[in-house]
This record gives C-alpha cells, sequence and structure tokens, in this order.
C-alpha cells in the first residue's frame, strides 16, 4: 500500500498586533492546515470577532470589470505591490469600473437600437415593393397621428383575401396595394371603438400582421432609406465602444491580474480569522504541517520574536483528527483520484492507492485485451496528459500498456486473432495465443479465481488494519476477520473438492473450519466485549439477539457467495470483446470495397462503448468488492490555506529553506519569545 505522509501539529500563540502578519505567513507559506483554535484549547473563548472583510467589495468590483472585457483572471506575482497600497488600488479600480460601466451602458443602447432598427427595416421593407408587391406611397406619421381610425398593416393569404365580401356589413375596410402568389398586401382601416372585434375577424382569416414602430416615418421607400442610414450608424457605435473595451483590456489585463492575486489572498487571509481563538489580547491558531516541511515552516517565523510557535507529533492534536496527504509512488498517483472519489483514508488507516493501481489496471487489461486498441487508448492518454494534463490521460496510458499485454496473451490486434500465431509459432511457444472465445469455461473459471484471490487479500487487509488499531473485534470475529476468511477459505476448498472429485471434509472439517467460525460470527459483538474487559454479555435480549445474528450471518453467507460471483463479469467482459469484434469482422467481410472504412468505424465504436462500460464495471468491482471489506473512506482532506497555485508570490522564500527529512522533525519544539 501507498503510504500518508505524516504530520506535525503545530500551536501558535502571540498578540493579536502581530496576528496579521501570522494570518500573512500561514496564507502564503502553502504547508498549513487550519483548525479551529477554540476545539483545540477546548476553551470557551470566542473566536475572533467576525467583520466584514473589508476586500470583498473591491473583488466584486474587479469581477464586474472581468466580466465586462471578458478577461479570464488568473494567479500572478503581485509581490511588488504593499499592503498600503490597498487604499489607491481600490479607489483606481472603482474608477475603471465606472467607466467600464458608463461604455457598456452605451454599447448596449447602440446594441437596443441596433436591433430596433433591424427589425423596423424587416417590417418596412414589405411594405416598399418588390415582385408582385406595389409601393406604398403613404407617409406613416399621418397614419399614427390618426386618433379615431385604427390601421392595421400586413398580408392576407390570398383564399381569405377573396373572402372579405362576406364581411361587408363589419365596421372595416382593407385596401390592397400589392399581391404575389401567396400573399395578398394591405392595411386595413377601423374605428378605434371596434378594433378588437376586427382583430379577431383577422385573426380567423390568417392575417399576418406587420407591426411598424412609431418612429418610422415618410413613405415605405423614404423609411427604408431612413432606417438602412440609422443601423450603418448603430453599427459604429457598437463597434467603437467595442473597441474601447478591448483597448482597455489589453492595456490593463496584468495589471488587473495582479490586483486580483493580491486583493484575493488579503480576502482570504481575512477570512481566516473565524478558526483564530482570542483570549484578551492574546491570539492562538493551530493546524497541521506535513513533517517533510516543518522545519521550513518554523523559519517563517523567525523575525516575530513575540510569537511562539510551537511543533509536535500529531499525537498530540487532542481530539482534532489530523488531515490526510496521500504519498503515491509515480505508477500510482493517477489512481488517487478513485480514491478521492471513494474518500480518503483516516490518518492511521491505509492508503489503498497501489492496490487500486494495480488490480484496476489488471482488470482492465483482462476484460479489455486488444493489442491495436490498447495502443489507441495508450496514445490517446498521452495527447490527453500532454496537451490537456488530464489526470484521466495518465490512467489510459497506464490501461493502454494492460490492454496491450493481455491482447498479446489473447491473440488480438484490432480484432484479428490470427495474426500472432506465426509469431508464437516461431518462438516455440504453444500455450500462447490464449484463444478466449474457444476457452469459455476456462475464461469465467479464471475470472472467479481472480475474485477469490482479491477476496482474500482485501479480507486480510483487514484483519492488518484490525490488529494495528488493536480493534480485536474487527481482526478477529467479523465477516472481514479471521473467522470470516477461515469460513470463505474452508467452504472454498469444499467446493472445490467435491468439483475435481477429491474427498475434502468430514465431521471435523465442516465443525472445526465452517460451523465455528460461523458461530463465532454470530457471536461477534460478545466476543469483542470479552476481548475488551467489559466481560461477555447480550445488548438485547436472547430472542432479538439470535433473531438478528441469524439473519446477519445469513447476509454474510449471500455476501460471500454473491461477491464471489460478481468477479464471473470478468471473464463475461472478456468473452464480449471478442463476441462484438466477431460481429465487426463478419461486417468487415460483408461489406466489399467498403471493409476498411467499417473496420476503423468497428474499431472505434468498440473502443469507446466497450472501454466506458470495462472502466465503469472496474470501478465498481474496487468500490463494493473490495472497499467495502477493509477501507471506510472516512478521512478529512489536508487543505493548505491560502493557494498553492501562486507559487510565483513565495517562490524565492520557499528556495530559501531544503526542507528536512521528516524523521528528523519528529519532536520539534521551537518557542520564540521577545
Amino acid at each position: 500500500m501507498s503510504s500518508i505522509e505524516k504530520m506535525m501539529f503545530a500551536d501558535i500563540a502571540g498578540v493579536d498586533s502581530d496576528l496579521d502578519a501570522v494570518l500573512d505567513i500561514i496564507s502564503s507559506c502553502g504547508c498549513f492546515h487550519m483548525e479551529n483554535a477554540a476545539v483545540a484549547h477546548s476553551s470557551q473563548s470566542k473566536a475572533a470577532p467576525k467583520r466584514e472583510n473589508p476586500y470583498t467589495s473591491t473583488l466584486k468590483m474587479m469581477s464586474e470589470i472581468f466580466g465586462i472585457t471578458g478577461i479570464k483572471p488568473h494567479q500572478t506575482d503581485c509581490s511588488d505591490i504593499h499592503d498600503s497600497d490597498a487604499d489607491k488600488i481600490r479607489d483606481e479600480v472603482h474608477t475603471m469600473r465606472n467607466n467600464l460601466q458608463k461604455l457598456r451602458a452605451e454599447q448596449k443602447k447602440a446594441e437596443e437600437e441596433y436591433s430596433s432598427h433591424t427589425m423596423a427595416l424587416e417590417q418596412v421593407m414589405h411594405l416598399s415593393g418588390g415582385e408582385g408587391v406595389g409601393s406604398m406611397n403613404i407617409d406613416f406619421q399621418k397614419i399614427f397621428a390618426c386618433q379615431h381610425i385604427k390601421v392595421r398593416f400586413g398580408r392576407l393569404p390570398v383564399d381569405s383575401y377573396d373572402k372579405l365580401p362576406y364581411y361587408n356589413d363589419k365596421n372595416f375596410y382593407f385596401l390592397a396595394y400589392g399581391r404575389d402568389k401567396e400573399y395578398c398586401y394591405g392595411f386595413c382601416f377601423a374605428p378605434a371603438s371596434d378594433i378588437e372585434e376586427i382583430d379577431k375577424i383577422l385573426e380567423s382569416l390568417y392575417f399576418d400582421r406587420i407591426h411598424l414602430p412609431d418612429f418610422v416615418h415618410g413613405n415605405a421607400g423614404e423609411a427604408s432609406q431612413a432606417l438602412k442610414d440609422d443601423i450603418e450608424l448603430d453599427k459604429k457605435n457598437v463597434e467603437d465602444c467595442r473597441k474601447k473595451i478591448q483597448d482597455f483590456a489589453e492595456e490593463n489585463r496584468e495589471k488587473l491580474c495582479k490586483y486580483y492575486s493580491k486583493f484575493k489572498a488579503m480576502h482570504d487571509t481575512f477570512e481566516l480569522r473565524e478558526k483564530v481563538l482570542l483570549i484578551r489580547d492574546k491570539f492562538y491558531i493551530v493546524g497541521f504541517v506535513p513533517a517533510a516541511d516543518a522545519e521550513r515552516f518554523k523559519k517563517y517565523f523567525e523575525d516575530l520574536k513575540s510569537v511562539s510557535l510551537i511543533i509536535k507529533p500529531c499525537t498530540e492534536s487532542g481530539d482534532i483528527e489530523p488531515p490526510v496527504k496521500l504519498k503515491n509512488n509515480k505508477f500510482a498517483e493517477p489512481f488517487s483520484m478513485f480514491v478521492d472519489l471513494y474518500g480518503l483514508p483516516a490518518y492511521n488507516d491505509i492508503n489503498p492507492t497501489n492496490f487500486v493501481a494495480i488490480t484496476y489496471t489488471l482488470l482492465f487489461g483482462i476484460m479489455f485485451g486488444d493489442v491495436g486498441q490498447g495502443l489507441l487508448v495508450l496514445i490517446l492518454g498521452i495527447i490527453l496528459w500532454k496537451t490537456k494534463k488530464m489526470t484521466l490521460g495518465r490512467i489510459m496510458e497506464r490501461l493502454g500498456v494492460s490492454s496491450m499485454i493481455f491482447g498479446a496473451i489473447y491473440g488480438s490486434v484490432f480484432g484479428y486473432e490470427d495474426l500472432m500465431d506465426s509469431l508464437y509459432a516461431s518462438m516455440g511457444i504453444s500455450f500462447l495465443p490464449f484463444k478466449a472465445i474457444h476457452n469459455i469455461n476456462t475464461v469465467l473459471y479464471a475470472a472467479i479465481g481472480i475474485g477469490i484471490a482479491i477476496i482474500i487479500i482485501s479480507v486480510i487487509v483487514n484483519m492488518i488494519m484490525g490488529f494495528k488499531d488493536k480493534d480485536l473485534e474487527r481482526a478477529l470475529f467479523s465477516n472481514n476477520g479471521l473467522a470470516g476468511l477461515v469460513f470463505y477459505c474452508s467452504l472454498l476448498g469444499l467446493l472445490l473438492g467435491s468439483m475435481l472429485g477429491f474427498k475434502v471434509g468430514g465431521p471435523v472439517y465442516v465443525i472445526c473450519l465452517i460451523v465455528l467460525p460461523l458461530f463465532v460470527m454470530f457471536l461477534r459483538e460478545p466476543l469483542g466485549d470479552l476481548v475488551k474487559g467489559k466481560g461477555f454479555h447480550l445488548h438485547e435480549s436472547v430472542g432479538d439477539f439470535i433473531a438478528a445474528n441469524f439473519f446477519e450471518c445469513f447476509e454474510y453467507l449471500l455476501g460471500y457467495a454473491t461477491n464471489t460471483l460478481s468477479f464471473v463479469r470478468v471473464g463475461g467482459f472478456v468473452l464480449s470483446h471478442a463476441g462484438m469484434m466477431s460481429v465487426v469482422l463478419s461486417l468487415a467481410d460483408m461489406s466489399g470495397k467498403f471493409s476498411p472504412l467499417v473496420m476503423v468505424l468497428g474499431n472505434l465504436f468498440v473502443i469507446c462503448l466497450e472501454g466506458l462500460l470495462v472502466g465503469i464495471q472496474v470501478l465498481r468491482l474496487e468500490f463494493y468488492e473490495m472497499f467495502s471489506r477493509f477501507y471506510a473512506g472516512d478521512g478529512k482532506p489536508f487543505n493548505s490555506v491560502g493557494t498553492r497555485k501562486n507559487r510565483s508570490v513565495f517562490f524565492s522564500i520557499k528556495n530559501a529553506f531544503k526542507p528536512s527529512k521528516a524523521e528528523d522533525n519528529e519532536n520539534v519544539v521551537i518557542t520564540v519569545k521577545k
């Protein structure tokens, strides 16, 4: 298993005048995990009083600037900006924000006018003439000025226009000024008092109304030209505003990002006050530092003579659980994302990343064995890592290699299972390649065997952790302890012996290795109390105890059976992969000249679909069949205050001190006082 980085407990105390300086240090050092000091000191004293963060408003203004300009803020070196410059920067940002808001308002107004004029032009164009449509030579302003007469501009379908004589008794008049094959263009006059009724009639005739804004003036031709001139002016105004904003962004991009980095750091530092304990004029801060960084962390406080820093083993942290920072080798490191997904281990627990890395890679390769497809997965993983720095890419690199290895064992290259036959024959290797599709029983038995081995290893790991934590109930009497291991292995031996025709068992075997371990699991809780020195006693009535534990033992039996058979899916996916590629090859044979295209598309389909399914199924096996036996995943992550991304801010400081070895920091205690 991979290890968990050793932590040291840091206790910081000082006078309140040094609080800001200390908060700056722990925010910039990148190696301090802060805890609530009131909890650590078991004090009823209150934490530092909650005040409104003075940097929030400036960050909000910067956010508005970034939204208007499209600048993407990023952490950058702001070491040349001093805290005393905060007020000056705040005023500058305020002026920038106001100027940009004015520019944005002008741009928005120009865009709205452009949209309004464009829509008006679209409507007027229907009235300005065209093929089969006459031009309307009427001043729109005179029409809009009518108080007692309402006008509706638009078009009627030709067949609806022919129906207008049926409405001669209604108080309206439709004047047509042109038509084409489908529509008759015109406008309808009606008294203002009757306009609602007339609108309903027009709607029943499928009248397509043309809405004209009030600012349209002159006849159709004059209005169209005027609107075109307005649109060109609107375009220019929009472009001018946009260019001014772009010029501002280019000119102030780096400066704004520097301001953002500084104010974000000061903002985050101020927020840390919630975890600071204040007692009269003294402050107390507690947290954890990786042992490897303890010596470097001390050096930050050398100039603060009135501040006391004590670094001691995390066993002296009281009720505060140390945070977890995983320490993995290069092969296993990418698989930590799966461990994070399930939950980090507790500080004194094991780091299962190596176990996950090995089993996940192995199982994926077994289930998705193909030299050619594995090579494509490998190449895609390299591309994702090199170009996007995606952790998934590093995982795919390892899975691709595993797939290629098992593909070589199966003799499968892009679904072709005969390409490597001559190679193995020339090498004198008669047992390879292993044709999975022709050895179905062997594949399924091997899959179950792999599952049995993984389950046994998981139980052994749980036993080791139980002994390590001095939890004998977990290590000896549980279904994932010694009793469960003996029961499971003995039952497997009995079943295997009967399948192979060996005489295994007998009364003594069954009683000692199957019945007795099952009875121990039945009495797990009372036996656990007994070894803890609490005496042998039941926590409920005899009847309730028997009923509850009977069904619990039955669940153990069912769990062992289902967990073991669950690994049949490993063999199932081996056969499924071979079967899918057989289908692809058959389709390629039937495709004639399109055979290469079918092979390419078929392989891509299998890689995408089955690769995804296999990845999910292996993850399921990891979580439900393995982790459930030995791993809780209830640890809390190590989160250093501040940001580790802004390394340039404290780059020179970090390199000034070389971290000492972890073992040299076991009992480091430094007290610096005036």
